[in-house]
């Protein structure tokens, strides 16, 4: 009981704290300019007369504007606030705060720019074309927290009818940091990528993606078993079935996954795998330890959902598990796509890609396992931690580089090359930042 109040108080004293600092500083983001302007020559060259050259320069070609704006360096956070982590459908004001955590993100693990665009609709087909009215002020888009089924839907469509860059960092993101936690813990456990048996608990956006991904590194769909909140996923769902014209992708899994045909609900989905990755609902009490229990021996679990993981990592361990990974950064094994995003945008934005395809991702996700391979990859170490940005820096250059072997890249350059400009892009946005809290221009007497 006492814990239980201690609990409270401090989940209290943290959501006080969380409103306080947002009401301070107004948000989390701004816009600086990135030139000098002190007297009126200058003026006339950053604004009229002289805008008007490169003006004529991109109107002559369109291409011009990534070299005489900064288009390169910037993307649109897209989101209807349909799908916010942890809370639903919130809406697109109160989905602002976490599109501004997103850009905060970007910007210091990435040195990308990143503009937060709520926007108030909830059919996809406007999404698509907000996407498509917007592409010529930006590199590049990062959907987030949008519903599924339209996710699916919205993604497609918006890759296709644009030329910039198009990653849902809730399926692709989440799918990416999944792959390396996965690859990792085989390798922890010395077990056989090929032979290896895997849940996929919850088939929403994240875990639908996974699987997209898992085939696309060469994994047997058989030898996954994939369950949703009505059972087990196989050619017997006659519920997904009869709305394969919405779940395409869920109708897909019941035909592809389960080669064993096994049904039933998650107690007979768990018996004998290796590997749990769950992207459902906030626990406690979502994944059963008699359900962990029944996994092969040195199995593994990723409990990712927030705040609270689908089962804490004691209630896995003392059912049997010998590696447990959260969304959470309180426990070890942080299963998280901020790990991905902002090195994947930088090295695509660096080599102007044409879209961001599975080989990419799957570069990522070897670089992640790289990254924390040199640290010491172990049970409680499976990818790096989050404030590690030196790891985006590598992400940066694998990804540009699988960008380039696959003839996606506009700007062909080396994967060293890649990294020395992530270095200085990320380093600058770091340093700029420093700066404007020692100079006492953002507070920092309040945290």
């Amino acid at each position: 009981m006492k814990r239980s109040a201690a609990n409270t108080e401090h989940a209290a004293s943290a959501v006080t704290r969380a409103l306080t600092m947002h009401a301070r500083y107004r948000g989390k983001i701004a816009t600086i300019p990135k030139v000098p302007l002190r007297d009126a020559a200058e003026l006339s060259i950053w604004y009229t007369p002289g805008v008007a050259e490169p003006c004529r320069a991109i109107a002559a070609d369109a291409e011009a504007a990534f070299s005489y704006t900064n288009r390169a360096n910037t993307i649109a956070i897209v989101s209807d606030g349909s799908r916010v982590l942890g809370l639903g459908d919130i809406g697109p004001e109160a989905g602002l705060p976490v599109m501004e955590g997103k850009a905060l993100l970007f910007k210091l693990f990435g040195g990308v720019d990143a503009v937060p665009l709520c926007i108030r609709t909830r059919e996809p087909d406007d999404i698509v074309r907000a996407v498509e009215l917007i592409e010529p002020s930006f590199g590049g888009i990062n959907l987030e927290d949008i519903a599924q089924p339209k996710c699916f839907s919205v993604l497609d469509e918006a890759r296709r009818r644009v030329s910039i860059p198009v990653w849902h960092d809730d399926q692709q993101g989440s799918a990416t940091a999944a792959l390396a936690a996965l690859l990792a813990a085989v390798e922890v456990t010395g077990k056989s990528i090929d032979r290896v048996r895997i849940v996929l608990f919850g088939v929403g956006a994240a875990n639908v993606a996974t699987y997209r991904l898992l085939k696309a590194y060469g994994l047997d769909p058989k030898a996954i078993i994939a369950c949703d909140s009505k059972g087990i996923l196989g050619p017997g769902r006659t519920d997904i079935e009869q709305q394969q014209r919405v779940y395409g992708d869920k109708w897909r899994i019941c035909l592809e996954s389960n080669g064993d045909r096994r049904t039933g609900g998650p107690a007979a989905a768990f018996v004998g795998a290796d590997v749990c990755i769950a992207f459902s609902r906030p626990g406690p009490g979502v994944i059963l330890p008699e359900w962990v229990g029944a996994m092969a021996p040195n199995a593994a679990v990723f409990a990712a959902a927030n705040p609270i993981p689908e089962i804490f990592p004691e209630a896995a361990f003392n059912a049997g598990a010998r590696i447990v990974a959260t969304g959470r950064s309180d426990f070890p094994n942080q299963l998280n796509n901020s790990l991905v995003f902002p090195g994947l945008f930088r090295g695509v934005l660096d080599v102007r890609a044409k879209t961001i395809s599975d080989r990419m991702a799957i570069a990522a996700a070897e670089e992640l396992i790289a990254a924390a391979r040199q640290k010491g990859l172990a049970a409680d170490r499976l990818l790096p931690a989050m404030d590690d940005w030196m790891v985006a820096i590598r992400i940066a250059g694998a990804v540009g580089a699988a960008a380039v072997e696959e003839g996606l890249a506009r700007n062909a350059s080396s994967r060293s090359e890649l990294e020395k400009l992530a270095t200085v892009a990320i380093s600058n946005s770091r340093a700029c930042l420093e700066e404007l809290v020692r100079a006492g221009l953002i507070a920092s007497d309040a945290i």
